[in-house]
């Protein structure tokens, strides 16, 4: 039995017990050997006396132990003494996934999606491993202190399931999937389906499937489809609420196949929310035979025709017949064809000539080649590979890659700004003085609204500069130093892009926007274009605005570019809180391999402060009519989001306080203290005897709301 103060493992010293679960209880501990602290879990006594769990326990801790992830609660140990089986782990300060989406009820899009990211990443790292979770559920994903997301409990969860395990004890059935449900075999689809679960989990703030028993719930994973989420949270995108259906399809060959497919699909999610790129694939669909349209039918007629043409001036007696069926429920059975025809040709070989037995054979080879030519269009436009491919639920050719133009005119720039940056597009930025308009509103832009465009697009934007607007100087044609040197000085910021221009030497201004003369708001940005001279091999900026700092970093990586230096920074869209928000270098410039990108990432609006500054007074006779100078009275003070700023005992008041920086606007002071009645003296009327009541003691709390002072 674990004990406080004991050491396993002659190097582990157990220091507090900080949690339990089903199968296990955690313990913080100390390694003596390498001077850290980490988690220890200790499997509990039922388990520990299966022979036969412990076996496979064995072995699958130490498999996990051979992964290593940023998002991976990393093993470090395994090991047994006196019966007692325990996993060392790395120790990770923070609460669970579970814990976190009960504190905020729901999480933000962005957020969830950005979770849902590190999670697939941690246990895509184990997949390529080939270990299997078996068991993701919020309550084994970890948020630390520090806002990264680890998975955790690796391994276990396959010895658990491969026993006879109850549902109660390994985990929850809510995030279980249909094959795992059914007791059948589950692999890495099995993990996507349960994220699937915990990615709705997050979006709404509850699960999809819930009943009165753990069987109940098992059959709806297994039979009932799952709800939008959206029916829940309307504000959902469309591709986020594809992503979720394509994890928890019921067939595991119609989920994602893979966690780097799903990644890609929730990065893409970030860039084009609205955009619906998410296609459920039917593998059996995709095998079989589709029915003709008209248009295929004009196709097959046009290939036909010179068949029906030689057939007729050879007169031939054979009959060529096709049947097709043109009900919902039939399909095309071209190997029948191709039968019929064969079957066909035996029947009139003895009927012909050795001129016309070799013509036959011509032709059948001939319409045996259109069939197939007919097969491959047919399979090639299901699949989409070919120039007339795939189409839309209304049959329009379907666009990809390009997002629809918001509403811009008539809005705030920083808003209009933070919009386009969301959608994968750059604007530009121009300005001109108009006195009927507000300050900073957007007044002209050259793509209208509902147009689709693609992140290429020029999108140039006439902002009102208000009639305090400074001029810009021209520095077309400047060194890089010089214009930036001039634009500074005037109380503009830069922001730089670089494109090939070989009439242009290289480090000089192509151009830059607002243009020279106009004017524009003092503290705007000037987006300069410096030249890179004649084009060559240059690695174009990706968007990171809006990502978190670890995708920002992969993406980079990615692109052959590098992290330059991360700050945190206040900014006021709350939505960019805890994701990148700013880059140096803008989206779609061209640069050197191995460039440094310096990223700046949000901590979320600034927020307001107050202080306490003055005395605090004794009870007053309103508060406590008995109270009496002297008493000996605790006193606290504490803010209203629960810190404590004062906790002392005194017997003299007033009390000095001084506090700054608080966060909460309001607070509570409170006294507790003991007041004792006075004896009393009772005279009996009858015998004129006198009795003695001794006085009571009693705690008294009085508490008094405050109002802080708001800071500057």
């Amino acid at each position: 039995m674990i004990k406080i103060g004991m050491i396993i493992g002659d190097r582990y010293e157990i220091l507090e017990k900080i949690g339990t679960g089903g199968m296990s209880d955690v313990y913080k501990a100390k390694c003596h050997k390498l001077n850290r602290y980490v988690a220890v879990k200790v499997l509990k006594q039922e388990f520990s006396e299966n022979a036969n769990f412990v076996s496979k326990f064995r072995v699958e801790a130490q498999a996990a132990a051979g992964l290593m992830h940023p998002n991976i609660v990393n093993v470090y140990d395994v090991g047994e003494e006196n019966g007692i089986y325990y996993i060392v782990m790395e120790l990770v300060e923070g609460i669970t996934l579970k814990q976190y989406i009960e504190k905020k009820a729901r999480l933000s899009v962005k957020e969830a999606v950005s979770i849902a990211i590190q999670i697939s990443m941690g246990i895509e790292a184990a997949h390529n491993n080939h270990i299997i979770h078996r068991d993701i559920k919020p309550q084994n994903i970890i948020i630390s202190k520090e806002g990264k997301v680890k998975v955790t409990d690796f391994g276990i969860a396959k010895a658990a399931t491969s026993n006879t395990i109850t549902s109660n004890v390994m985990g929850s059935v809510h995030y279980t999937s249909p094959e795992q449900a059914r007791g059948g075999y589950s692999d890495e689809k099995s993990d996507i389906y349960s994220l699937g679960i915990t990615l709705f989990e997050m979006l709404t703030g509850r699960v999809p499937f819930n009943g009165e028993t753990t069987v109940a719930i098992a059959i709806k994973h297994i039979q009932e489809p799952i709800s939008s989420p959206r029916e829940y949270i309307s504000e959902i995108p469309v591709s986020v609420e594809q992503i979720v259906f394509k994890c928890c399809q019921k067939s595991p060959d119609r989920r994602y196949q893979s966690m780097g497919k799903l990644i890609a699909d929730l990065k893409q999610s970030l860039i084009s929310p609205d955009e619906d790129f998410v296609k459920i694939v039917n593998p059996s669909e995709e095998a079989s035979t589709r029915m003709i349209t008209d248009k295929d039918m004009v196709q097959i007629k046009k290939q036909s025709d010179r068949r029906d043409s030689m057939e007729e001036e050879l007169r031939l007696n054979k009959k060529s017949h096709r049947v097709y069926k043109e009900e919902e429920d039939e399909e095309v059975e071209e190997e029948e064809d191709i039968d019929d025809v064969e079957e066909d040709d035996e029947e009139e070989d003895g009927d012909e000539d050795s001129k016309v037995e070799r013509i036959t054979t011509i032709l059948a080879v001939v319409a045996a080649v259109l069939i197939g030519c007919i097969v491959l269009f047919l399979v090639g436009k299901t699949l989409g590979i070919l120039p007339f491919g795939g189409s839309d639920k209304q049959g329009e050719t379907v666009d990809a890659g390009k997002v629809e133009m918001p509403k811009v005119v008539g809005r705030q720039i920083e808003e209009v700004k933070t919009e386009l940056l969301g959608l994968g597009l750059s604007p530009e930025i121009t300005y001109k003085e108009a006195t009927e308009y507000d300050a900073g509103l957007v007044l002209e832009c050259n793509i209208g609204v509902g147009q689709m465009v693609d992140t290429s697009t020029e999108i140039i934007l006439t902002v009102n500069s208000g009639t305090s607007g400074v001029e810009v100087p021209n520095i077309v044609g400047k060194s890089t130093a010089e214009a930036v040197a001039n634009l500074e000085g005037k109380g503009f910021s830069v922001n730089r892009t670089e494109s090939y221009d070989a009439q242009v030497p290289k480090g000089n201004i192509i151009s830059q926007t607002p243009e020279g003369g106009t004017k524009a708001p003092s503290g705007s940005a000037v987006t300069i274009r410096i030249s890179q001279g004649a084009e060559d091999n240059k690695i174009r900026v990706p968007n990171l605005i809006g990502v978190s700092e670890m995708d920002a970093m992969a993406t980079l990586t990615e692109a052959g570019l590098k992290v330059g230096s991360v700050s945190e920074v206040n900014n006021e869209d709350a939505a960019l809180t805890g994701l990148v928000c700013y880059q140096s270098y803008s989206v779609g410039s061209y640069v050197d391999s191995q460039t440094a990108i310096d990223l700046r990432v949000s901590i979320g609006p600034k927020l307001a402060t107050y202080s306490y500054n003055g005395s605090i007074q004794a009870p007053t006779p309103e508060e406590d009519p008995q109270y009496k100078d002297g008493l000996n009275v605790t006193v606290t003070v504490d803010t209203a989001d629960g810190i404590q700023l004062l906790n002392t005992n005194t017997a003299s008041f007033p009390i000095s306080v001084n506090y700054t920086g608080i966060k909460a606007a309001t607070g509570t002071i409170t006294f507790t203290y003991t007041v004792t009645t006075d004896a009393q003296t009772v005279t009996d009327p009858d015998t004129g005897e006198t009795t003695t009541i001794e006085g009571v003691s009693e705690q008294r709390t009085i508490s008094r709301e405050i109002q802080f002072t708001p800071e500057s």
